[in-house]
Formats: structure tokens, sequence, C-alpha cells
């Protein structure tokens, strides 16, 4: 029995498992996931724990990473509209959005010409409408290109998640067109950084999602751990038995009351498996990895 049975720990990706904020506004190279991540996931895995990655971006926004992050569940993508088993290459659950959709973005494009939107699908597809200069960042850092469209209905259906790039005033002012319009309400509409503000079905977010994971794997909510460092992540961070934020998090992240650990450049991934090696070796009858390499012949 591996002392982190029944354990699960799921991790945003931007900002919290590897720094991407640099590449986005700086359009510099994506870094590495730190090693100090990837050995206390292999660690926490060795000893009987699963890990999710839990992201805002798409599925083909982060296939490129897959092999840099070490996981053995399933993950949550596109912000909670998606969980993916990585190892299966397949779905295992999607909540895709309403067919009228197309009609209520057009309306929010109209209104606003100068917010760009991707749209996101089930498939590796990504398209663009009126793609401006936040939509060009974002393409760099995920290496996931787009096709340019006309509109929004020359897109095809279903559509899984809209994401409007623009600077947060003019977001902030979308999110009060739709309350005006009575559409909040039929929605998930969270921001996942200061310029990207993304809408998914009605309760697609990553609260939801972790928690349908943990239930397909047979794991209590008492042992479900989940960190991050934006808006897009307080769902699951609400949801978790113990939440858990790297130390450049965002202010409504720590008014959650996560738990705040390294900065995500020095490895706040690990710090938590650290806590976590601590909490479950000595609830288990061990005290962690020095106790764990003695016993070893």
């Amino acid at each position: 029995m591996g002392k982190f049975d029944g354990v699960l720990l799921a991790s945003d990706f931007d900002n919290t498992l590897v720094w991407t904020e640099d590449a986005l506004r700086q359009g510099t190279a994506m870094p590495q996931v730190p090693e100090r991540n990837r050995e206390a996931l292999r660690y926490f895995m060795a000893n009987g724990g699963r890990f999710a990655i839990s992201t805002g971006r798409a599925l083909p926004a982060f296939r490129r990473f897959v092999d840099q992050v070490p996981m053995n569940a399933p993950g949550v993508v596109c912000n909670g509209a998606g969980l993916y088993d990585f190892q299966a290459d397949r779905y295992i659950y999607t909540a895709l959005l309403d067919d009228v959709v197309r009609d209520r973005g057009m309306e929010i494009l109209k209104a606003f010409p100068t917010v760009g939107c991707e749209v996101y699908h089930e498939s590796d597809n990504v398209h663009a409408v009126q793609p401006n200069h936040w939509t060009k960042k974002h393409q760099h850092l995920t290496h996931a290109p787009y096709r340019e469209m006309p509109d929004l209905w020359s897109i095809p259906e279903p559509c899984a998640k809209l994401l409007f790039e623009e600077e947060m005033p003019v977001l902030t002012r979308i999110g009060e067109y739709l309350k005006e319009r009575g559409w909040a309400e039929d929605y998930e509409l969270i921001f996942s950084s200061d310029h990207l503000l993304e809408l998914t079905a009605r309760g697609a977010h990553k609260g939801g999602m972790v928690l349908r994971l943990a239930q397909l794997l047979g794991i209590e909510r008492e042992h479900i751990y989940c960190i991050g460092d934006h808006a897009n992540d307080i769902p699951m961070l609400e949801v978790a038995a113990e939440a858990f934020a790297p130390a450049n998090c965002i202010d409504a992240v720590r008014a959650t009351g996560a738990r705040i650990l390294s900065p995500c450049q020095d490895g706040a991934v690990a710090d938590l498996v650290e806590i976590l090696d601590r909490r479950y070796g000595a609830d288990r009858g061990e005290t962690g990895k020095e106790e764990e390499k003695k016993c070893q012949p």
C-alpha cells in the first residue's frame, strides 16, 4: 500500500506548474516544467497518488506539453468543458455550449469590435474571429494555430468554449453586457488571466470536473487537494479538502483562504507534495521520504 493511495492532486498548468507569463507578455520561449516539480510528482505517483492537470487550455493548446507533465489520471481541459484521458487519447466527458451561443457571441463581438475571440471544440481545431494583439500573443504561448473565420456562424458546432481577448476593462464590460441581457445565468464566465475571459456551459468549470474525476477514481472529497493561481482556479480550490496556491497568485485566490506556497518558478507544486508527504506519512505510520529510505534494504 502506498502512502498516497486514495489521494487526488489536481494542479493548474500556467503560472502554477510552470511559469508562462513572460512567454505571453514578452514573447519569450515557453519554459520547461521545473524539474523539482516533475521529480515531486513522480514520487507522489510512485507512492500511490493520482495526479491530474486541470487547465483552462483547450486540448490542442496542452498536447505539446503532455510529455513534460508526469500524470496518471485523466485531466481537466478547456476550463472544465472536458475531462480527457491522455493515455487512451479520448474524452471521458464533455460539457458543450448551447446552440444559441454563436448568435450571442456575434452580438458581443459587434458591440465590442476590438475584442478577439477564439473558439474551441472537442477536436484539435481552433478558430478565431476578429483576432487581435492578444490573440496572436496567446497563440505564441499555446502553439495551437488557429484558423481565422469571418464570423461565429461559419464555425462548426458544437463549441466547447469561447475565449474573449482584450484588456480587463473591456472584458469586464462584456460580463456586464451578458448580465444586462439575461444571458449570464446560462454560462460560466470567468477570467483566466487579466486579458482572457472564458465562456463555457453552465456548470462547466474546474471544480465540477475535479469532483467528477474524483468520483470516477473512487477518491473521497476529504483526500482531494488542488492548487492554482487565478480566478478560473477558484471553483476547484473551493471543492478541495485543502486548497493551495503559488505566491504569485492573484488577490482573489488569496481571499479563498488557500495556503500560500513558493512562487511558481520555485516549485510550488513540489512544496505541496512535500506537505502531503509529511501528512500522509504520519497518518499511515511513516515519517516521509527520509524514513522510507531508511527502511529500504
